[in-house]
């Protein structure tokens, strides 16, 4: 599959489940990038995916980043495959938990793509109000063998964009 990168059968079974969402080169860069986050020991950057694969020095960080941008595969059809995968797998026949969750992270400057002034959970003081881009996460609760705790395998990701202010408008006059 990937001449310089070697993944083993047991990490590469969960992959091959979502081999149907992904054209040939585009799985085989999902699951280098896959592994590379399985592996690094640093920050869930391109660049650290592609160094905890050994791919660093190999390959172009170009390839990794047209994943996200330019290559042709479905958010929402892998997020839906992947939730199927986990509940058949992983959750008890009679409950599946699901968990939603928004995060602010703040963002600055005109350029900064769906930056808005969102409400901030986090923020401290009498106005939870924060600049930056808010995602909204949908993951399935499961306990894991090997956990103390349940843990929330994510499934899906948006960006959520508030609409922008409509000008009130003088018709019907009162």
């Amino acid at each position: 599959m990937l001449p310089d990168l070697t993944v083993p059968a047991s990490l590469l079974a969960v992959p091959e489940n979502l081999r149907d969402s992904f054209t040939a080169p585009t799985f085989a860069t999902f699951v280098a990038l896959v592994t590379g986050l399985v592996a690094q020991t640093g920050k869930g950057t391109v660049t650290g995916m592609l160094t905890g694969a050994g791919l660093a020095r190999s390959w172009s960080h170009d390839r990794a980043h047209a994943f996200y941008s330019r290559s042709v595969w479905n958010a929402e059809i892998l997020g839906i495959v992947l939730a199927h995968l986990i509940a058949k797998t992983l959750v008890p026949a009679d409950a599946v938990v699901v968990a939603v969750d928004d995060t602010l992270f703040k963002r600055r400057g005109k350029k900064a793509f769906g930056a808005a002034w969102q409400h901030d959970g986090a923020a401290v003081g009498a106005k939870p109000v924060g600049r930056g881009t808010c995602s909204v996460v949908v993951g399935i609760i499961v306990e894991l063998p090997f956990c103390s705790r349940p843990v929330c395998l994510p499934v899906m990701a948006r960006l959520w964009r508030p609409r922008p202010a409509r000008p009130k408008s003088s018709w019907p006059p009162r």
